[in-house]
């Protein structure tokens, strides 16, 4: 495309649409018909030039133009209590649902990963021997050792919270750097089943595996479910990088980076509620029974609510990504 006949030919349209939008409320029926088309044919100009002739000092004027047109046409929105309930009941679910097919392989395999290298430690005693000294490792795994005072080293409410930031920066570390073709995330999920291998094969060793599956499973299995829903994600954000599919690069990591945004938020909230069972239904004097039947039943409830609510609004269409009238308007491609 000849940039400065396309600028040529359509610069007077853009310059009506200007002059329209300075006249704001003071139109008349003809003047804000003509407003629609003009906004209509300079959001397909834009597509056209940001895909076949980048012109950024262009660019960024038909931006500013479309977005200041787009407003007009369809009015300002803002967010209510609506949106919110919208998100917890349909969006955010909706959107774990339909990534299912990325973070239950990656749960199923970081978890076989974790295994092996619990069995490993736990069956080698030169590996053990390379982690820490004899007298650490038997401080950290005996009867009222670290492993056990960890959870109730500090105030409850001051630990739930330490917890639920440290998880909730992993999970967003996992949806962003997700971008960066999986790289990341698969390192980030490594580190995780790495520390979470070794509590299983040093505690193993000294016959006391059933004490540490005690003391992680009651909010771990909520705590490594979101982890492995933000992995999930991001690797799927990731690989549309290298796979579009029908989409522009562009467009496909925008839709799928909208998604990760809202993600991001929800599994935040998941991640407080494994943040108050780690900080006051682990180290509570509840018998391991009652510890890990709490911890069962939030599992169950966040997969209910994935699989019950999720799987209903998704077949109902929504994908978790922001409203299509909040979407920046695209040129259709060929399949």
């Amino acid at each position: 495309m000849d940039l400065d006949v396309f600028v040529t030919a359509h610069r007077p349209e853009w310059d009506r649409l200007d002059i329209l939008l300075r006249r704001g409320r003071h139109l008349t029926g003809a003047e804000a018909d003509e407003l629609v088309a003009l906004y209509q044919r300079t959001a397909t100009h834009l597509s056209l030039i940001q895909s076949s002739a980048p012109d950024p000092m262009l660019i960024a004027r038909l931006t500013q133009l479309v977005a200041r047109a787009r407003s007009v046409v369809t009015g300002t929105r803002r967010a209510s209590w609506r949106d919110a309930a919208h998100f917890l009941t349909a969006g955010f679910p909706a959107a774990v649902y339909r990534a299912r097919h990325w973070w239950v392989p990656t749960a199923l395999l970081s978890v076989l990963v974790a295994a092996i290298i619990g069995w490993w430690i736990g069956a080698h005693p030169e590996v053990q021997s390379a982690i820490a000294a004899p007298e650490d490792l038997r401080q950290m795994t005996r009867p009222g050792g670290e492993y056990e005072t960890y959870y109730s080293s500090h105030p409850a409410a001051s630990f739930a919270a330490q917890v639920w930031t440290n998880n909730a920066q992993a999970a967003a570390m996992c949806l962003v750097l997700g971008a960066f073709l999986c790289f990341p995330v698969i390192w980030i999920l490594f580190l995780n089943m790495l520390n979470l291998g070794v509590g299983i094969g040093l505690m193993s060793s000294a016959g006391r595996l059933d004490t540490f599956l005690g003391l992680v499973l009651p909010h771990g299995l909520l705590e490594l479910t979101a982890v492995f829903v933000a992995a999930g994600t991001g690797l799927r954000l990731g690989w549309t990088l290298i796979d579009p599919g029908p989409y522009t690069r562009r467009t496909a990591l925008a839709q799928q980076g909208r998604a990760a945004v809202g993600m991001a938020i929800g599994l935040a909230l998941i991640l407080f509620v494994s943040g108050l069972i780690e900080g006051f239904v682990t180290p509570s004097g509840l018998p391991t029974w009652a510890r890990i039947a709490i911890g069962i039943f939030f599992e169950l409830a966040f997969l209910a609510y994935v699989y019950v609510l999720g799987g209903r609004a998704a077949r109902a269409g929504d994908t978790g990504d922001v409203e299509s009238a909040d979407q920046s308007a695209q040129l259709p491609t060929a399949a």
